[in-house]
């Protein structure tokens, strides 16, 4: 007696234009979702070049270092720091397509961890004997 079960008769596929099915998950900035549909996020393969551009920025970061030596050397590793930190928390780590709110204590928790580092090093300059 062996019984095999059919999947297709459960919620998980049930169509979501039923009025039973009236009760969509919620975004915090108020957006439905339908599960299942991703809001705002693009295919697989825009991340896969994102990622060969984050790759190519490294790449380019390793042979900066191994064959500039001059006061052009940190200016150009900090740009292209600065360009790979915002392509991450843009687009995988999703602030672009969020919640402002999320973006809002993001960048509110940046700028205060910002300050107290740069407090920080400012204390060495006090400190520092003659």
């Amino acid at each position: 007696m062996s019984t095999t079960t059919d999947h297709a008769d459960h919620s998980e596929h049930a169509d979501r234009s039923h009025p039973e099915h009236d009760d969509p998950a919620m975004l915090v900035d108020g957006a439905h979702v339908i599960p299942g549909e991703h809001h705002g996020t693009h295919s697989d393969a825009f991340y896969v070049q994102i990622a060969v551009v984050l790759a190519v920025i490294t790449a380019v970061e390793v042979l900066l270092s191994y064959t500039v030596d001059g006061p052009l050397f940190l200016p150009a590793l900090l740009i292209l720091m600065t360009i790979k930190f915002f392509m991450v928390v843009l687009f995988f780590m999703h602030l672009k397509f969020d919640s402002k709110w999320f973006s809002f204590f993001f960048y509110a928790g940046l700028f205060l961890a910002v300050g107290v580092y740069l407090a920080f090093l400012a204390t060495f300059k006090f400190f520092v004997s003659s």
